[in-house]
């Protein structure tokens, strides 16, 4: 049985809320925590009823604990308060979204390194996405450190959800001192746009807070070199993922293999950073794609 405990954050999709159930099923999790968004409408309503009703299907040893919202919240603030709610019960937790459907592997794989970074304050968040950024040449460990965090499918601890604020209160004071760990004009001008719509609530969402916690205090991210999520929720019933043709949708999953083996430093991996970027976090002009591009095919394995 798994000993660390899962939050399963649902809505309204019952065919993708199962398959991910499914997964934790056979984690066999020993605390479950359900987190679920009510209704907008009348027509939503039966749907949400069907995907709370997966939850009555856990017939392992298991405490599960709800916090059902009676009507609508929406993303920013059910996430966000049911993350709170959470953590104030858990010491750490691993994370599970209804379209995220994880790996076999991605529950351990989280369980160890919660483990052995309980106490280190440089690691903030641990996920299991990876978007094809591979080894370099030599490299044999499982994982790589950066400053990026993603949420498809990830674990945390109460000490680094502390410094979460869905308002980013600190914003207008922190900013500048924040977006200048960026090493580009590009950069900083696209998260100067994304963080001040999302403190403005012009972004309606939560992911784009906590990776501005992590940022603000320095807290690195581990990614694994095998992709342990797919997100199988892009399409028309997402809020913030409509695209469905995304490069980033229905990702292959990939055994990982254990024991782990762990990088020797706790330290950026700025290649991979770059990776990410041009990925997902930034459009970028034909000459940027040719030497994202050249970079690949000669870099040897360091990482600065």
């Amino acid at each position: 049985m798994l000993s660390t405990p899962v939050v399963f954050l649902i809505y309204r999709r019952p065919q993708n809320t199962q398959r991910v159930f499914d997964e934790i099923k056979k984690a066999r999790p020993k605390k479950l925590f359900v987190v679920a968004d009510g209704a907008k409408n009348e027509e939503e309503r039966p749907l949400c009823e069907a995907t709370r009703a997966i939850i009555q299907q856990v017939d392992w040893d298991c405490d599960v604990q709800t916090n059902f919202a009676e009507a609508n919240m929406g993303l920013r603030k059910r996430i966000s308060s049911g993350l709170d709610w959470a953590f104030s019960h858990v010491e750490r937790a691993i994370i599970l979204e209804d379209d995220c459907l994880p790996h076999p592997t991605f529950f351990h794989f989280c369980e160890e390194l919660l483990d052995k970074y309980q106490h280190d304050e440089r690691v903030m968040h641990i996920c299991g996405d990876n978007f094809g950024y591979k080894r370099a040449r030599g490299v044999q460990d499982s994982y790589y450190f950066s400053t990026f965090i993603h949420v498809w499918g990830w674990a945390t601890w109460r000490r680094a959800w502390a410094h979460y604020d869905v308002e980013m209160t600190s914003w207008e004071q922190e900013k500048e001192q924040v977006l200048a760990r960026f090493s580009t004009k590009a950069d900083h001008e696209y998260w100067r746009e994304q963080w001040s719509y999302t403190q403005s609530g012009t972004i309606q969402t939560w992911d784009y807070q906590w990776m501005y916690a992590c940022m603000r205090h320095e807290g690195l991210g581990i990614l694994p070199y095998e992709n342990q999520i797919s997100n199988i929720g892009m399409g028309a019933d997402s809020t913030n993922t409509a695209d469905a043709q995304s490069p980033l949708a229905n990702l292959p999953t990939e055994d990982i293999v254990f024991p782990l083996v762990h990088p020797k430093e706790v330290k950026r991996n700025v290649v991979g950073d770059a990776h990410i970027t041009r990925l997902a976090f930034r459009r970028e002009t034909w000459m940027q794609r040719v030497l994202e591009k050249l970079s690949q095919m000669t870099r040897i394995g360091s990482t600065k």
